[in-house]
């Protein structure tokens, strides 16, 4: 009988559930920080305050994208991340993941910031 194996989908272990934990508080703290620095700019007398109490919009484009720069810029990301660890092995591999991720989420952070900028401009 042969046996079909599936790919994880979820992490066994404590430690990958803390890598997913870190990832979305790197994602979360980016775009504060983008929102932040972005009510400094403009002036505001609590930029913390406003930097929390930032609401998007409702996305205009059905679907997980609002554009095709976000759509991009995630496939391009999963395409790094997968190249990096297929390419690479051992602790070069586990040094560049831990560089790229970080740099890649944050990027696709700043991306989703100026999307709901421009967005609240248009409003």
């Amino acid at each position: 009988m042969t046996q079909v194996t599936l790919a994880h989908a979820l992490p066994d272990d404590p430690i990958g559930w803390w890598i997913y934990l870190g990832t979305f508080v790197v994602y979360a703290v980016a775009r504060w920080f983008f929102a932040w620095r972005q009510a400094r700019r403009d002036g505001d007398s609590h930029p913390a305050r406003a930097a929390l109490a930032e609401d998007d919009p409702q996305p205009d484009v059905s679907g997980g994208f609002r554009s095709y720069r976000q759509f991009f810029g995630f496939v391009g990301s999963a395409v790094a991340v997968l190249a990096v660890a297929a390419v690479t092995a051992g602790r070069l591999r586990v040094v560049l993941l831990w560089v790229i991720i970080p740099l890649l989420v944050t990027a696709l952070s700043y991306l989703d910031f100026r999307q709901s900028r421009a967005a609240r401009a248009r409003s």
